[in-house]
């Protein structure tokens, strides 16, 4: 039997992978949402299958805008340690985004592109969410970027105008701001209450108050009262019983506090509302409007200055009319607070949902809490007071972390307030040369402490990543798992392979000594048909050919002795590899059974540490 040839001259051999069709299409859909998302590096046809999902992951993870503290470096052609470290960090960070899909590493380096699907569908949605979310902001920012340094037609038109308005506007506050007419002379006798300097101080600028006879307007009389000086005050304070003798007692206090001022200049005539109107032209319905707003408020104010000149009618009249305003403006009030009132309605209805929703939620967290409370009770002691203290911890750290923060910004407001005074000191003293020099001094000297602070803090930063490169290059645990598990996989399909290429080796060397066996035997046949009348044409030729057929049958007999002793040696072969083979078996499964007595052992002592620690501490 020949043995099995041209096996050494073959080349490395490729591994049969075999193509699921449900994952071929879950490869696909992934592959367009990701186009579909924005990400199209996922078109490259150069790129692997892992390469542009995981890329795709990562860029959706990037772009999502969550914060996270892990880094999602992806490059593309990594190594296996890599690839492992990525995937970890992916799926650390989906349960932090709230992923509601589950994820684990294997399964995105193994490319079950089924669990992968649903993952990339609720990462592709929340990218898109996010893009929406912050697409008005980027708009704004765009806006106000180009809003520096460019303008528009509109913007232009519009400075142009506000520069007018704003002159405009000046020149009005010129005109009409108040004008002195008289002052006060040095020997002028000096007035002693608050009141009187007042309406002293108003008459000088030509403004006059006095007594009302009304008494619905008591309020506006007492806020209108002038106080005489010393020498007039018993006057002032008499209530005359006649009209006659109020008006003249008015008149004779205003007459002794304008004795001791004189005259600024020449008195201007009074606005009139026809003044106004010829001022600004008439141009428009609101200047109209204003105009006799304006010409009733001035008779308004002669009518309260002089109510002695009205009838009764008149005042009457005067007395309806100002109630009708105050009877509209209250009926506007009304409305607005009905208005009001049906917007408070739907808000305490919008709120009195919310309330309902707040309840069911909390009932539904109540549920939650008990379960929760059931799972604890059935889980271990030692770890759920681990978690505790571990919490506990977290929250301690955030208080002492928001506490250093307010402290940081009290101590810049306190330095940041030193500094204002002492620019205000430097200021006030003129001696802020010396301090400037100084200050830029120190600036200079810290300026270049932190430059060497930085330098040595990249010089650690390379360390650092070097021994992180280091140690990302010694493989641990979970890695070495993995790698065992790719390992035993990829023997099992070599071998499975090897397997079967031995069986066609098989095949073909039976095939062939068939072969060569069935051509002795036609050779043999043609040899005997072509001689056979030749042999039996005389007897010595014909004894001749029946000694060299015995010889042939006896060279029969012996080559088939041979196969049989072949094929006996070879079965005597095979049951000794089959009970070699059932010797390892029964090995292998002792071995098995050591070490899974040995990990019970193992994690018996884990426990019994903890507690001894627990008991300890």
């Amino acid at each position: 039997m020949v043995g099995p040839r041209g096996q050494e001259s073959q080349g490395p051999q490729q591994v049969e992978t075999r193509e699921d069709e449900e994952q071929n299409i879950k490869l696909t859909e992934i592959l367009e949402l990701l186009v579909a998302a924005g990400y199209f590096r996922a078109r490259i046809k150069g790129l692997s299958p892992f390469d542009k999902v995981v890329g795709g992951m990562t860029w959706c993870i990037t772009t999502c805008n969550f914060d996270i503290d892990v880094d999602l470096l992806f490059q593309e052609n990594s190594t296996i340690g890599q690839k492992i470290a990525l995937t970890e960090k992916i799926v650390s960070v989906l349960p932090k985004m709230k992923c509601p899909h589950r994820l684990e590493p294997h399964q995105i380096q193994g490319l079950d592109f089924i669990h992968i699907f649903p993952v990339v569908q609720w990462l592709v949605k929340r990218a898109i969410e996010t893009r929406e979310e912050m697409g008005d902001y980027i708009r704004s920012y765009s806006i106000s970027q180009f809003q520096k340094t460019h303008r528009l037609p509109e913007d232009d038109e519009f400075m142009q105008r506000k520069e007018k308005a704003v002159k405009t506007v000046t020149d009005i506050f010129e005109v009409y701001k108040p004008q002195r007419k008289y002052k006060r002379q040095k020997g002028a006798e000096e007035l002693l209450d608050e009141e009187s300097k007042v309406h002293a101080t108003l008459l000088e600028y030509g403004r006059r108050y006095g007594f009302s006879r009304q008494a619905g307007k008591t309020e506006q009389a007492e806020d209108k009262k002038i106080v005489l000086p010393s020498g007039l005050a018993a006057s002032g304070k008499a209530e005359p019983s006649d009209e006659d003798d109020l008006q003249a007692a008015e008149e004779l206090r205003i007459k002794t506090l304008m004795t001791g001022m004189a005259a600024m200049a020449t008195e201007e005539g009074k606005l009139t509302a026809s003044t106004v109107g010829q001022i600004v032209g008439l141009q428009s319905d609101e200047i109209k409007q204003i105009v006799s707003e304006y010409a009733e408020k001035q008779s308004e104010l002669s009518a309260e200055e002089r109510p002695e000149r009205l009838g009764a009618a008149q005042q009457h009249r005067r007395k309806v009319a100002s109630l009708n305003k105050q009877i509209l403006q209250k009926t506007k009030l009304l409305e607005e607070l009905q208005a009001k009132c049906a917007d408070l309605q739907a808000k305490c209805t919008e709120a009195k949902k919310t309330l309902t929703e707040v309840k069911s939620y909390s009932e539904k967290l109540d549920k939650e809490l008990a379960a929760l409370e059931t799972i604890e009770s059935q889980a271990d002691s030692s770890v759920l007071q681990n978690l505790r203290a571990l919490v506990a911890m977290n929250e301690n750290l955030k208080s002492q972390e928001q506490e250093f923060k307010a402290h940081c910004r009290e101590e810049m407001e306190r330095l940041q307030q030193n500094i204002e005074n002492l620019k205000a000191e430097a200021e006030e003293s003129g001696e802020e040369e010396e301090p400037n020099k100084l200050i830029d001094q120190q600036y200079k000297t810290e300026k270049d402490k932190l430059q060497k602070i930085r330098l040595l803090l990249a010089r650690r930063n390379r360390e650092i990543a070097i021994l992180q490169r280091k140690i990302d290059e010694v493989p641990s645990r979970a890695e070495l798992t993995q790698y065992q598990k790719r390992f035993i996989e990829l023997y099992s399909q070599v071998s499975a392979t090897h397997k079967e290429t031995k069986q066609f080796f098989t095949l073909y060397n039976t095939l062939d000594d068939k072969k060569v066996y069935l051509e002795k035997e036609v050779n043999l046949l043609n040899s005997i048909h072509d001689n056979f009348h030749q042999a039996m044409a005389s007897s010595g030729s014909r004894e001749q050919f029946l000694r060299q057929m015995e010889q042939i049958v006896e060279g029969i007999k012996q080559n088939r002795m041979k196969m049989e002793k072949k094929k006996q040696e070879n079965k005597m072969r095979r049951d000794q590899l089959n009970d070699e083979y059932l010797e390892l078996l029964e090995k292998q499964r002792l071995y098995f059974k050591t070490v899974k007595e040995f990990k019970e052992e193992c994690r018996k002592n884990e426990m019994l540490l903890s507690k001894l620690k627990a008991s300890s501490s």
